[in-house]
């Protein structure tokens, strides 16, 4: 008797899931309500604009080099993002990935060195993102000359 009960109260669980899961799938309609309107779409406006090509500029940037790879950028980008992070374990799980490709270690390195150089704000990730790019373009960039100022003490009056 107690087991038809709980087979009972199943079936009654069970067809409760599938009513309010139809229930949301009716509540998603794509025709947008009166008071929404979007913007209408470009309609080709910008169709010959396309967006650089990140490999194809780092390629030219870095003359052939194996860091210019694909594999080699999308790797060894986010190995210096997560180790800027902190999150050690990941980017040496990352960097297992980059050396089986065969990419050059020492690249890592220099745009991290490149990086760490650089005055950063923790939380802004976009610009943390760019300055990586920057890095692993070219990773000899010094830093501007105010941060470089900056770090040298100024000569003691006597």
């Amino acid at each position: 008797m107690r087991f038809a009960r709980m087979r009972f109260g199943a079936a009654i669980a069970g067809v409760a899931v599938l009513i309010a899961a139809s229930n949301l799938t009716f509540a998603q309609n794509a025709e947008p309500k009166a008071g929404e309107q979007h913007p209408p779409a470009d309609n080709g406006k910008d169709a010959g604009k396309k967006p650089p090509d990140d490999y194809a500029e780092a390629a030219r940037r870095l003359g052939g080099s194996p860091a210019a790879n694909p594999e080699c950028m999308w790797l060894g980008r986010r190995v210096v993002n997560l180790l800027w992070q902190d999150d050690l374990d990941t980017a040496f799980r990352h960097l297992d990935l980059y050396d089986r490709f065969g990419c050059p270690s020492g690249h890592i390195q220099t745009t991290f060195r490149c990086v760490v150089k650089k005055t950063i704000d923790p939380k802004a990730k976009d610009v943390l993102n760019a300055k990586i790019t920057e890095c692993w373009d070219n990773p000899d960039t010094e830093p501007p000359p105010a941060a470089a100022a900056a770090a040298t003490p100024p000569a003691q009056a006597q």
